[in-house]
């Protein structure tokens, strides 16, 4: 069935952006730097994907899961979408990762001793 792959890539994204919005990750928080990062990640790696495919490294195959459009050879149109989730992806995980270290620093004993002194 064509389109199932690129279906289950955009059913990914909107659940990444559900969740990003939902716990105020990344896109609420700070939308320009989001876009900027996911589109400066998305255009690096379709730059990677255009150096592999002219070296020979990468080339498409054929499966009757694609919608059949390609943007270039070997670069199908899912791979740009899902190089966008990728990116989005990285983005929100650091995010995540980020928040999880300032809340241990937070509570950190280190941290505590060094706000009982103070006081």
């Amino acid at each position: 069935m064509p389109g199932i792959y690129l279906g289950a890539i955009l059913f990914s994204l909107a659940g990444m952006i559900a969740l990003d919005l939902r716990f105020g990750l990344a896109l609420r928080t700070a939308p320009r730097r989001t876009l900027l990062a996911v589109g400066l990640g998305t255009v690096f790696f379709l730059l990677w994907d255009a150096v592999g495919i002219l070296t020979g490294v990468f080339v498409k195959g054929h499966s009757p899961l694609f919608v059949g459009i390609d943007l270039a050879p070997h670069l199908p149109l899912e791979e740009v979408f899902f190089l966008l989730f990728l990116s989005y992806l990285a983005v929100v995980l650091w995010t995540v990762f980020e928040r999880r270290q300032a809340k241990r620093d937070a509570g950190s004993p280190a941290r505590v001793e060094a706000e009982e002194s103070t006081s």
